[in-house]
């Protein structure tokens, strides 16, 4: 696989600084411009984040001296000298929508971590191990555009990463009925407790916006491509409530299921222990060799043991059992800044690298 060059555009924040980290020496991705809001252009990305790098780990060396270039102000200077840029930017959603369609007007492909793009049905919103096929509706999003190699692709909501891959995997026996409620550490919001202290001690019963991501956004996942959209599955209800908790990071979830042909316990655990995916026939750099776990033992998966499991990637599972109104309750866990996000955008790059959609035409 060639190296391709890469721009990040919202560098600064959580999940951009997380992408930094991730991006460090990968072999496929060379991270070649940093952008941001006008207040961080012209400054070393050391500079612009000033005290505000919040991973446990430090500044990559190749970043700190790095200049910030105008995330607005820039694009046809980025664009002409990426092959194609991720997307963390912090702005409203009609700014974020605009930005990311003008990056991709410009010819630079798009893979964005944001929500701004997520119902627009010719584009693939993808976790790469269940609908990689979803792709295809990247030819006609390029018609809608009028463009040869831009495009948008994004990666759905961190929240629904733990417990949409479980379900995926038993799609055969034709899930109906979905209930979760899940509990979301706060580098979700972007804070660490230093930032946040009213957290430590604390739970909040609301997240903005998150309730309906978490009952809309796996549909779309689910759906079918038709006539070159993705069509949402309608054969599936899903009702949540989601909860913000004092853990730094990885996101839990509460699942209830029911099914039209419903699963035996024994069939359930069999097929997660053996699912995989295209990221794991392609070995990608960023697959996790095995994508689903199940833990037998009653107090696992927690998320201090088990959300760096594969360098957070994996999906953690546990505690399958019936239920007195659902057919079965089970939890899940994933890392929410690394799979949930930066990682999950860098799985998503690496299937699109990997089937030719950020070739095309070449770039003096």
């Amino acid at each position: 696989m060639k190296v391709f060059r890469v721009g990040l555009i919202g560098a600064t924040g959580m999940v951009g600084q997380r992408f930094l980290a991730l991006l460090e020496n990968h072999p496929w991705f060379n991270v070649e411009m940093l952008a941001a809001s006008s207040k961080s252009a012209g400054k070393t990305y050391e500079e612009a984040v000033g005290g505000r790098w919040k991973l446990k780990s430090d500044i990559p060396e190749f970043a700190r001296n790095m200049v910030v270039l105008d995330a607005k102000e820039d694009i046809k200077r980025i664009a002409s000298e990426v092959d194609f840029v991720f997307c963390a930017v912090n702005m409203k959603k009609d700014d974020v929508k605009s930005l990311e369609e003008a990056y991709a007007r410009a010819e630079c492909p798009v893979v964005s971590n944001n929500s701004a793009c997520r119902s627009v049905p010719d584009v693939p919103m993808i976790i790469p191990e269940v609908n990689p096929n979803h792709v295809r509706v990247i030819d006609a999003q390029r018609k809608r555009l009028g463009t040869k190699r831009g495009f948008i692709s994004v990666k759905s909501n961190c929240s629904i990463q733990s417990y949409v891959p479980a379900i995926s995997a038993l799609m055969e026996y034709e899930p109906a009925r979905i209930l979760v409620c899940t509990y979301q550490a706060i580098s979700g919001a972007g804070k660490t407790f230093a930032e946040w202290p009213e957290m430590n001690d604390n739970i909040i019963p609301y997240i903005d916006g998150e309730e309906e991501k978490s009952e809309i956004e796996p549909l779309k996942i689910w759906g079918d491509v038709e006539n070159s959209i993705i069509v949402p599955k309608n054969s599936i209800s899903i009702s949540t409530q989601c909860v913000r908790v004092p853990v730094s990071d990885g996101h839990m979830a509460a699942v209830f299921v029911s099914f039209n042909n419903t699963p035996s316990i024994e069939n359930i655990k069999h097929i997660w222990k053996n699912f995989s995916g295209e990221p794991q026939a392609l070995k990608l750099p960023s697959a996790p060799k095995k994508f689903l776990n199940y833990f037998e033992k009653s107090d696992r998966p927690q998320v201090s043991l088990d959300r760096n499991l594969e360098n957070g990637m994996a999906i953690s599972i546990g505690r399958l059992r019936q239920d007195v109104q659902y057919d079965y309750k089970f939890v899940c866990l994933s890392h929410n800044t690394i799979r949930g996000a930066a990682g999950g955008a860098i799985l998503m790059a690496e299937l699109l690298a990997a089937k030719g959609y950020f070739d095309g035409i070449s770039r003096k």
